[in-house]
């Protein structure tokens, strides 16, 4: 996508001062071929947060009689399907889906969604929609099945959450300002080191996220003088709900150290031998998109331990 077709962000007290075709202009395509959602919410304005303008946005939406909701819901695309093979989206759906690859399935990958995306339109009337930015491909085919199970009310009130999440994610790139929907997450690591009593420096760290199809590397740090990589394994986005692993290169770290330690030497040669832990894997969960998941390294040359930090 080109920069053109993602513009700067409006301020809100711009955006607030805008008449109401302005106000509907600046909001198009945050929500899926429904200008009526922004020309609803402009009779709230102006709006003190943009927390506030999306809340107005999405009360627009869900006072709506309910064939006029399911028909909003029927706007959305359904995922990896014809349209998205096609590029007959929305410029936001297209970008949503290509960031979990769903533009790059195999043919019996897209045969499998063709096959979820039937059923679920059978049973419901209308796209199953999830918050792709906020899921990996495992979690979401978890979703999908899961969610077949509900009842049509609980799974339209769910398809609406999950549009909430949708343009809520969309609102905080097009408009700027006080109080900001909480629509991202953060994932964090610090190496201790407790048989030298102090952070542990130039530790490699490997994130990993794991699904059915295998381990895909999604990046590599290093801790610093702290103990803690520079910034935050993941960032300024919403942390996909899916497992993950950690990889922390102990074994290395220990010998740079350089440290005789009991065991590690070759009676009679006077030379070292392998270290106890060499690599230590963490493998987690992530179910909070919008958490924050420190995941700590308190180790020594012969055990270690984690848990979920803040």
């Amino acid at each position: 996508m080109s920069d053109a077709a993602f513009p700067a962000p409006l301020s809100l007290d711009t955006l607030n001062g805008l008449d109401r075709n302005g106000f509907v202009v600046a909001l198009d395509g945050v929500f899926e071929h429904a200008p009526w959602v922004a020309q609803a919410a402009f009779a709230r304005a102006p709006f003190a947060t943009v927390e506030a303008l999306h809340d107005a946005l999405m009360a627009a939406v869900r006072a709506r009689p309910e064939a006029e909701r399911v028909a909003f819901v029927a706007g959305h695309p359904d995922l990896a399907g014809k349209a998205a093979r096609a590029g007959a989206m929305a410029a936001d759906s297209i970008s949503e889906q290509v960031g979990l690859g769903l533009d790059r399935l195999s043919d019996d990958e897209y045969a499998r969604f063709e096959r979820l995306n039937g059923a679920y339109r059978a049973r419901f009337g209308f796209p199953f929609v999830i918050c792709v930015r906020r899921q990996t491909r495992d979690a979401l085919l978890d979703a999908f099945e899961a969610r077949m199970l509900q009842g049509r009310e609980a799974e339209l009130s769910t398809a609406l959450d999950e549009i909430g999440h949708i343009t809520a994610l969309r609102l905080v790139e097009r408009v700027s300002g006080p109080g900001l929907p909480k629509v991202h997450g953060r994932l964090s690591t610090h190496v201790l080191d407790t048989h030298k009593g102090g952070p542990a420096a130039g530790v490699r760290v490997e994130l990993f996220e794991v699904g059915i199809s295998g381990r895909a590397l999604l990046r590599t740090a290093t801790t610093n003088a702290d103990g803690r990589t520079d910034t935050p394994l993941i960032s300024n986005e919403p942390l996909r709900a899916g497992r993950y692993e950690l990889v922390f290169h102990i074994g290395a770290y220990f010998s740079a150290r350089g440290l005789e330690l009991p065991g590690q030497g070759l009676p009679g040669q006077g030379q070292r031998g392998p270290s106890f832990l060499d690599t230590v894997p963490i493998r987690f969960g992530i179910a909070e998109p919008e958490g924050h998941y420190h995941v700590p390294l308190v180790v020594t040359p012969w055990s270690y331990s984690t848990y979920r930090g803040s």
